[in-house]
Parts: C-alpha cells; sequence; structure tokens
C-alpha cells in the first residue's frame, strides 16, 4: 500500500517521500509517461540510469493493445515493462477529452472507437478499475470525465456532477475484493475536476475529500488554458487538499510549469513532453527549449547541457543537429534521455530548495532565466 511522509516544507511547497510496494519516490516527483507500458526511445536501464522513479502507462491504451488480460499473464505491468520501481495508470479519462471524435458518454460510462481500427471499448468505472487491477501498477486514478478548457459552464458542471458519481463507483469497484489487487495492494487517487471554474473545482475537491482516499489528482488543466487561468485553478483547490497525502497535477508540463506547480503545494507530475520534444529535436535546460534541428547548431562543439550529465552530454550539438537532419532516430533517442535527465535533474534541485528554505528565491530565479517562445516543436524545420 502507499504511504506519503513530509520531510521540509517551504511555504507551500513540499518535500517527501511516497513509498509504495515497488519502491519509494521522492516529491516533487516527474513520472516519465510510458503510455503503452514502454517509454518512447528510452529503455527501463536508460531511465533507471539517470535516476527516473516513477512511470505512468495509460489504461485505455493497454486496453486494446495487448489487454489488460495479456499484461497480467505475462506478469504484471512491472514485468511486462521490465521496470522496478513505482508505477502508476491512468484511468482512460483523459481519452474522454482527447478522443472526443471518437467516443460517446452517458451517465453511466464511454464508449469508444478504437483510434486504431475503430472497434468498440467501453469505458466505466467499475471497468476502468477491473482492467487497472489486471495491469497491477501501484497506483491507480479514478475514471472521470475531462472536460476541455474552453468547454461552456454548464457543460463543465455536467462533467463535475459525473465525476463525482463515477468516483463513488470507482471507490465501491477499488475497495471490493478481487483477484488482481485491491485497496490492499493498489492505492487510488481521486481526480479533481472543474475547468477554469474555481467554485466548481472547490466543489469536487471537497466531494473528493469524502473517500479519505490514499491521494488526490487535480485533472482537465494542460488542456487549453493558459499559465495564469491554470495558477489560479491552482491556488483555489490545493489548500482545499489534504497535507498529509500526496498531491498530483495531472498531465503538466514544461519545466516552468512544474516550477508553478511546486510553489503551490504540488508533488506529482506527468507529462510526454521529454520524450515527445526529443523526437523532434528540442532539448530542455535553464534557459528554456533548445531546438537543435535549427541551422545555427550544424558546427556547434558545445554540450547539449553542460549542468546535466547523461549519455547526451558526451556528444556535441553540433552532432545532434546532424543525427536529426540525416533521419537518424539515435538524435531522437539521446534528447529523450537528456530531457528525461533534465526533468530529474530539476525536481532535485528543487527539492533541495525546499529543505534549504529557499524555495521561493529558486523559483524567481527560474522564472527570470527560462524563456520559451512555445514554437511549434513537430514543425521545426
Amino acid at each position: 500500500m502507499l504511504t506519503f511522509s513530509l520531510v521540509a516544507t517551504d511555504g507551500p511547497a513540499r518535500a517527501g517521500l511516497i513509498t509504495t510496494p515497488h519502491g519509494t519516490a521522492r516529491t516533487p516527483a516527474f513520472m516519465a509517461v510510458a503510455t503503452l507500458g514502454g517509454l518512447k526511445g528510452v529503455t527501463a536501464d536508460h531511465a533507471e540510469a539517470i535516476g527516473q522513479e516513477f512511470m505512468l502507462a495509460n489504461t485505455y491504451h493497454l486496453a486494446l493493445r495487448p489487454g489488460s488480460a495479456r499484461v497480467r499473464a505475462l506478469g504484471g505491468l512491472h514485468a511486462f515493462a521490465s521496470w522496478r520501481g513505482p508505477m502508476l495508470t491512468d484511468s482512460g479519462g483523459y481519452q474522454v477529452f482527447s478522443l472526443a471524435a471518437n467516443r460517446t458518454v452517458d451517465d453511466d460510462g464511454v464508449s469508444f472507437r478504437s483510434h486504431l481500427d475503430g472497434s468498440p471499448l467501453r469505458l466505466t468505472p467499475e471497468e476502468s478499475i477491473r482492467i487497472q487491477r489486471e495491469l497491477g501498477a501501484d497506483v491507480i486514478m479514478a475514471f472521470d470525465e475531462c472536460p476541455p478548457s474552453d468547454a461552456p459552464r454548464a457543460e463543465v458542471e455536467r462533467a463535475c456532477r459525473r465525476t463525482a458519481v463515477w468516483l463513488e463507483r470507482s471507490v465501491a469497484a477499488w475497495r471490493a475484493d478481487g483477484p488482481h489487487g485491491g485497496a490492499a495492494v493498489q492505492a487510488l487517487y481521486a481526480i479533481v475536476q472543474g475547468g477554469i471554474h474555481p467554485d466548481l473545482r472547490a466543489a469536487s475537491a471537497r466531494d473528493a475529500l469524502r473517500h479519505d482516499l490514499p491521494g488526490h489528482a487535480v485533472g482537465g488543466l494542460a488542456v487549453g488554458e493558459g499559465l495564469a487561468e491554470r495558477n489560479a485553478v491552482l491556488d483555489a483547490v490545493v489548500p482545499i487538499l489534504p497535507e498529509g497525502k500526496p498531491r498530483y497535477l495531472m498531465g503538466v508540463g514544461t519545466p516552468l510549469d512544474l516550477v508553478e506547480a511546486v510553489a503551490r503545494g504540488i508533488d506529482q507530475f506527468d507529462c510526454v513532453l521529454p520524450t515527445r520534444m526529443g523526437r523532434h529535436g528540442i532539448a530542455y535546460t535553464d534557459d528554456g527549449p533548445l531546438r537543435l534541428k535549427r541551422a545555427e547548431h550544424a558546427g556547434d562543439a558545445a554540450p547539449i547541457d553542460a549542468d546535466t550529465p547523461g549519455p547526451a552530454h558526451r556528444v556535441s550539438r553540433g552532432y545532434i543537429h546532424h543525427l536529426l537532419k540525416s533521419g537518424e532516430i539515435l538524435g531522437g533517442t539521446l534528447l529523450s534521455i537528456h530531457n528525461l535527465a533534465y526533468y530529474r535533474r530539476l525536481t532535485a534541485r528543487m527539492r533541495a530548495a525546499i529543505r534549504a528554505g529557499r524555495f521561493a528565491a529558486f523559483a524567481d530565479g527560474f522564472r527570470a532565466r527560462y524563456v520559451d517562445d512555445r514554437a511549434d516543436a513537430a514543425g521545426e524545420a
């Protein structure tokens, strides 16, 4: 079962320990996204070598392929992915947002048409929990409805009502006896919804607290809202969540996003950006994203980031540029490993700043230095 302990606080910022059946992770903790059980372009050995502690996989995608029964038959998600550290599975609720064209929502659950071949997949709170039990992650998520950031208030209210009912059903399924997990083995987190409306967020958070679960997540952010709107939501929600339990901000984000969230009391994060941007030729640094496909790096002998050790540390920016422009997959792999190493180093520095009582100064310095032009990484020439 999961336990959480605070090591230090500095204002709202917290450093702590999450202990699971597969080990302990230090918080603030960035969870690398392995949607189908594997980090894109990065082996488990690479991830362990750079100090990655927590990994996340996705219920919807694994239900489609290879199926949760196959994963269970192969020893569960940890054995399947050859990952020895803690793991979390998302419930499939995010796909209610991201695959809106392929699904129909009703009060009982969600009917998907597979984005792969159009085959049907029905997810209800009970089915999501059943699949997550078979997958066997240390932390599982309640099934929820994630509305887009620009949804009308009435639509967000409806999603909040469904999320509250689905949470109750998720909790009942989690607490029920079962052959592949349950409350004694896996920790269930509730998800707070409410869009960009502070009052709806507060109501959703208070409803979640009724169930006395091991942890709480803030969902439905990083879905199109601006950073100021996101911060306002966190300012309204995080003080309501219990101090003695982990707080997880789902789907976030850039290095600056992480710093802003830690400043508001968040403990856990996940995001596809480190590996996705790596595949598109972008390296994260304290100065912002470094876009290595640009011609200015062709003759650059400097390392990607002299302060972030790892396999990419020994090669030049010019070499990475050459690999990327030549279509060599090694370029994306090296940048993905670098980005995960950078995120690990960033969270370690935040933990150290919290323990030293100087997090506010660290955050101010980071904000002043980090510059992100938000260019379309996928379209970078």
